[in-house]
């Protein structure tokens, strides 16, 4: 191959995302964006006295419709019952039937299972840790097709797993669960706060922002 035909094929290769981006009416992204570890704690903070959290940072444009997520995340002790739920509590979202139909249930059903219609996540356990499991099949489910601007997952099915495996996460650990993929916690001592990355294409709105830090 002479030189002015490798030239045309790097120029070729190294334009037609930007040409893609171009035909598809999207501004390719021309900045970075930083979250810092202070802002991290600050949106922490704010969950630790809650059972269960799971938020968003920052929805990053990275160009074509699709984002880039951080999720900031606390889980509380499985082992310490729920509350009951408050008098006069606004009624629960309707939500449609999700995962496999079956009137006899398999033995060694887990409870808490989720898959992501379009949501991909990467778990990095900061503190604390506990039992997962991951794999298998929902059961009799419920579709949730809450899309909130900032998430912090779109639409979802959740119910009981069947066929999982369970899976140790410790401090350091990272989790990658793509689209459809059923994962949970089974046993969590005490707590788990973790980081989750979410590449997304189309679930979440592009330059929100957590209003925990929002500038005002």
């Amino acid at each position: 191959m002479n030189n002015t035909a490798l030239k045309t094929l790097v120029i070729a290769s190294v334009l037609s995302p930007v040409a893609a981006l171009a035909q598809a009416g999207a501004t390719p992204p021309t900045t970075a964006t930083v979250i810092t570890k202070e802002e991290i704690a600050k949106i922490s903070a704010t969950e630790q006295s809650q059972r269960t959290r799971d938020e968003n940072a920052k929805v990053v444009d990275i160009g074509g419709g699709y984002s880039m997520e951080l999720g900031i995340v606390h889980r509380s002790s499985t082992r310490t019952p729920a509350p009951p739920r408050a008098a006069g509590a606004a009624p629960a979202e309707e939500r449609g039937a999700c995962g496999r139909t079956m009137a006899t249930l398999p033995a060694g059903g887990l409870p808490g299972g989720l898959t992501h219609d379009g949501q991909t996540e990467g778990y990095y356990i900061t503190s604390g840790g506990g039992t997962a499991f991951i794999d298998g099949y929902i059961v009799n489910g419920q579709h949730s097709t809450a899309n909130p601007d900032g998430g912090p997952n779109g639409p979802t099915c959740g119910g009981t797993s069947y066929g999982s495996n369970k899976i140790e996460l410790k401090v350091g650990d990272v989790l990658i669960v793509p689209p459809g993929v059923v994962h949970g916690w089974a046993d969590i001592p005490d707590h788990v706060d973790y980081l989750t990355f979410r590449p997304s294409h189309g679930v979440m709105k592009n330059g929100w922002v957590n209003p925990t830090i929002a500038s005002k």
